[in-house]
C-alpha cells in the first residue's frame, strides 16, 4: 500500500439538514444540525488511512476546542500529524446545507491560510519518504505551487485535486502528474471552453476526470478516451465523494491508474451512503467487500 502524503485544510463542518435551499434574503427552518470533521486535506487523508496507505499530513488548526478535535480524530484513524501546526487564527470551518442529495457550502479557510511553504520546507523529509504527494487548493495556490516543487525534487507523482476550482498556472500544471476535477473544475483549471473530451486527450494519462454516479474517464498513454463506471447505490450524502476518491486514488496508486480509478470510484460510492464528509468513508475491508458483491 502507498506510503501517501497530504498536503491541505483540516475544517469542522458545521451541517444543517433542510427540504430545500434558501433562496436570498430567505429564512427556512432546518430539520436537524451536527459536526463532522472536514476539510478536503483531512478528509482525504482519511479516506486514505482508513483504507490501508501510510498518511502523513501536512496543515494547520487553531489553537481552539475545534483544532484540539480535529488533530484527536486525525490521530485517531491513524494519520501521522507531526507536521501539523497549531497556529493563532482560528481553525477552519465550512457551513454546509443538505438537501435531499445535493450540498451547498460556505467556507472560511481560517488557519488553513497560514500553510506556507516555509512550512512545507521543514517538512521536506515527509516529501522524500513518500510514495506520492496529493493536495488540493483549500490552502494557499503558492503552497501547493511550492508542493509540486518538493515532489519534483524528491521524484515522487504529484497528484493535484483542483478543487475549489481556479485556473491554475501553467508551471504548476507542468509539475502535476495527475490532476483529478470535475468537469467544471478541469475547464476552470485549464482556462479552456473546449470539451472535456478534447481536455482529456490534451494530456494523455495525466487527468482523470470524475463523473459522480456514473464514474470517471481519462485519455490513456495512447490518447484513447477509457470510462471507469460507477457503482449505483443509495446516497445519502454526497459532501465527501470527492475526497474520498482522490483519498482511494493515491492509498490504491501503486496498481495502475486503471485499477486505482476502479477502486477509488467504489470507494466514492460508499461514501455517499451515509452522513458527513469522513461518516461513510470505507475501511479497506469494507471495500473489498463490496467489490467482491459487484463480481
Amino acid at each position: 500500500m502507498s506510503r501517501v502524503l497530504l498536503i491541505g485544510s483540516i475544517n469542522m463542518d458545521l451541517v444543517v439538514e433542510a427540504d430545500s435551499f434558501p433562496r436570498q434574503g430567505e429564512t427556512l427552518f432546518g430539520h436537524r444540525f451536527a459536526t463532522y470533521p472536514g476539510g478536503k486535506g483531512a478528509n482525504q487523508a482519511v479516506a486514505a488511512a482508513r483504507l490501508g496507505a501510510e498518511v502523513s499530513l501536512i496543515a494547520c488548526v487553531g489553537k481552539d476546542a475545534f483544532g484540539a478535535q480535529l488533530l484527536a480524530g486525525l490521530q485517531a484513524e491513524g494519520v501521522d500529524t507531526r507536521w501539523v501546526r497549531q497556529v493563532e487564527e482560528a481553525t477552519g470551518m465550512a457551513s454546509i446545507t443538505l438537501a435531499g442529495c445535493d450540498n451547498a457550502i460556505m467556507v472560511v479557510s481560517g488557519a488553513n491560510n497560514a500553510v506556507s511553504p516555509a512550512q512545507l520546507d521543514d517538512a521536506e523529509a515527509a516529501f522524500a519518504a513518500a510514495d506520492v504527494v496529493l493536495a488540493q487548493l483549500e490552502v494557499p495556490l503558492a503552497t501547493v505551487e511550492h508542493a509540486a516543487m518538493l515532489a519534483a525534487r524528491h521524484g515522487k507523482p504529484f497528484i493535484l485535486n483542483p478543487a475549489p476550482a481556479q485556473a491554475l498556472p501553467a508551471s504548476l500544471l507542468q509539475q502535476t502528474s495527475l490532476l483529478t476535477p470535475n468537469e467544471y473544475e478541469l475547464a476552470v483549471a485549464l482556462d479552456s471552453q473546449q470539451p472535456w473530451q478534447a481536455l482529456l486527450a490534451s494530456r494523455p494519462a495525466g487527468i482523470v476526470m470524475t463523473q459522480g454516479s456514473q464514474g470517471a474517464s481519462y485519455a490513456d498513454a495512447q490518447g484513447q478516451l477509457q470510462q471507469i463506471a460507477g457503482f449505483p447505490v443509495s446516497a445519502v450524502d454526497s459532501t465527501g465523494a470527492g475526497d474520498t476518491f482522490n483519498g482511494a486514488l493515491a492509498a490504491f496508486w501503486a496498481l495502475g491508474l486503471a485499477e486505482a480509478v476502479r477502486r477509488a470510484n467504489a470507494a466514492a460510492a460508499l461514501s455517499v451512503t451515509r452522513p458527513g464528509a469522513q461518516g461513510g468513508m470505507p475501511t479497506l475491508a469494507a471495500l473489498q467487500q463490496f467489490l467482491d458483491q459487484q463480481a
